[in-house]
């Protein structure tokens, strides 16, 4: 058992009970190649429940003060993260996200950068669009409805997979292909609440 799984195996059994996650639309990530998972951001434990609830590792981009973290700088890239600087352009990451879907694994992110203060959907960072038009991946919405309080429900809706193909023959721009994702996502959390 790899670690990740032992990982993944740990936090199920924590966190499956305690917000009784319930999964929909987990057929919708493809079984193999690059896929591109952005979800909104609504509390700090969305990358955790990402990760257990999707079929496939997830290869979460993570800002980099976590990294600085005395446990969590051991764990985090035995968990297939890797550190973004937040507020620039940080060309090592970008490397690093692209690196990950052209060998055909699954890229989580959170292309609103941050935590929704509201929860409400906040605009979507460029980087989203950027590496679906950049490389072959499929992107997957994901839309978590909260709230994040002990033994209440908790939805996690993975949408069907958007294939940018088109879109990179039009050459849309980095910042339309994110708006795509983000009116996905919406349309996920409005269809789902």
């Amino acid at each position: 058992m790899t670690f990740y799984s032992f990982a993944k195996f740990i936090v199920s059994v924590i966190l499956k009970p305690l917000y009784r996650i319930n999964v929909i639309g987990e057929e919708n990530i493809p079984k193999e190649g690059p896929v591109l998972l952005c979800s909104n951001h609504i509390d700090n434990l969305d990358p955790p429940v990402v990760g257990i609830t999707s079929p496939r590792t997830v290869h979460f981009m993570a800002k980099e003060e976590v990294f600085h973290v005395p446990v969590l700088k051991t764990i985090l890239p035995k968990l297939h993260a890797f550190p973004v600087k937040r507020g620039m352009s940080d060309r090592e990451a970008l490397r690093t996200a692209i690196k990950v879907l052209k060998e055909g694994n699954l890229l989580g992110l959170f292309p609103e950068g941050t935590r929704s203060k509201t929860g409400e959907l906040q605009k979507g960072l460029a980087g989203a669009g950027f590496f679906a038009l950049r490389t072959d991946a499929v992107v997957v919405p994901c839309a978590i409805i909260g709230p994040y309080k002990a033994f209440q429900p908790l939805k996690v809706v993975y949408g069907k997979p958007i294939d940018f193909a088109e879109y990179r023959k039009e050459k849309v721009s980095a910042e339309e292909a994110t708006l795509i994702i983000m009116n996905s996502i919406k349309e996920l959390l409005e269809k789902n609440k």
